[in-house]
């Protein structure tokens, strides 16, 4: 199996201070090298550049700058040049399939947050002090950085990455040749129904609660906002109390971020340790998010007609709050570590459906909350009944498997 960990480093003064400076060289070499390959494209010999003839530059650009680019690792910088390559193929992808292209940009210092180390022992080694109690990474040109191990790491150690978010510094260490840890059968099956009143809804009747994150932070945030827009229309420079503001508005973020992937942690590992079988919806977040199309208004000339835009926005804001995508791929990995199974079902009609009768109708749903069939009188939760409905095709797939 395959797996990422992702640890909390506690850096020095220095040592941040030098993660920084890392940080920004790579920036400023991916942001070199996609000018490099703006400029021969825009040429009139039409050159194309690729990570071949710019993996060979590497040397002459060290030499050339060995106070910012010599000091780093050779692997991870070219790393950073893969990144820009893998771009420019996404890039050309996109331009063949007829989709919006998306020419790769140039990255500001502030956005660019991650430096990978192909190889444990190429410019990094982790664990670099096996025989002391506290575990480190040693990074090249920024030494050996006290690690928070929260959980022991399991299998070989491939990659390692250095990502900084917001304020904090992480490392994620890519692994491979994990052991599965199957957990032992229960003989439950569970069909679960989201929902953006409560987070899911089990085909047992239990209810688990959404907390709504966003929606708690909300006040702060636009608070955090508002200062920073202040900066914006007062002066273009980014000024200490600017950098400060917007610090600010990307903390409250990446607490939020924090909180919603604790949340799904601990609930997909309820899940997957009471049940055998988990069945869930199929949901296009994406496009359940969309935005309505305008309305014009015929009788006056540049005008629209109301079509629901604010509350559409507000449902949007509540499901992207939820976050079912990302809840469902925790599932997925989590499932596959223990042995355990999930299958996602079609959506269509789930909350219409009645499970005792079959009818489907969209009278059967009374309200957001309310269930009662039109042809056989049963009342139930809306959600409960999704659920129940989730859990039936499930059992029409495994018994089409089996």
């Amino acid at each position: 199996m395959l797996r990422a960990y992702k640890f909390l480093l506690r850096p020095t003064v220095r040592q941040e201070q030098a993660l920084a400076g890392m940080l920004a060289d790579h920036c400023s070499l991916y942001n070199g090298a996609l000018q490099e390959r703006r400029d021969a494209y825009r040429h009139v010999s039409k050159t194309t550049v690729r990570y071949g003839d710019q993996s060979a530059q590497l040397k002459e650009v060290r030499a050339f700058d060995p106070e910012r680019q010599g000091r780093w690792s050779f692997s991870s910088q070219q790393a950073t040049l893969r990144r820009l390559d893998r771009a420019f193929v996404a890039f050309f992808r996109r331009v063949k399939a007829g989709r919006t292209p998306g020419y790769p940009r140039f990255r500001s210092v502030g956005r660019f947050d991650t430096v990978v180390f192909p190889k444990d022992g190429d410019g990094c080694r982790w664990n670099s002090t096996p025989h002391d109690r506290q575990t480190r990474v040693r990074l090249q040109g920024v030494g050996h950085v006290r690690v928070h191990r929260h959980r022991a790491v399991r299998g070989r150690v491939r990659t390692i990455s250095v990502k900084r978010e917001g304020t904090r510094w992480y490392v994620i260490l890519a692994c491979d040749e994990v052991p599965a840890e199957p957990l032992p059968a229960t003989g439950s099956i569970v069909g679960i129904d989201m929902g953006v009143r409560r987070f899911f809804t089990t085909s047992d009747g239990e209810h688990v609660a959404h907390p709504r994150f966003f929606r708690v932070m909300a006040g702060e945030l636009a608070e955090a906002q508002r200062h920073l827009a202040t900066f914006s229309t007062r002066t273009r420079r980014r000024t200490k109390k600017h950098r400060a503001a917007a610090r600010k508005v990307a903390t409250i973020h990446a607490k939020i971020r924090r909180q919603r992937l604790d949340h799904h942690h601990k609930r997909a590992n309820e899940l997957i340790r009471d049940h055998d079988v988990i069945a869930h919806e199929k949901l296009n977040t994406a496009g359940m998010t969309k935005s309505p199309e305008a309305k014009a208004d015929p009788e006056t000339p540049g005008g629209f007609l109301p079509n629901g835009g604010a509350a559409k926005a507000g449902l949007n804001r509540s499901i992207l709050d939820a976050g079912w995508g990302l809840f469902f791929g925790i599932l997925a990995q989590k499932a596959e570590s223990a042995a355990r199974r999930v299958i996602p079902v079609d959506a269509r009609n789930t909350s219409r459906t009645c499970p005792t009768c079959g009818h489907v109708a969209k009278e059967n749903r009374l309200t957001q909350a309310g269930f009662e069939c039109t042809a056989c009188g049963f009342t139930a939760n809306a959600d409960h009944v999704g659920a129940m409905n989730i859990l039936s095709r499930a059992g029409l797939a495994l018994c089409d498997v089996a």
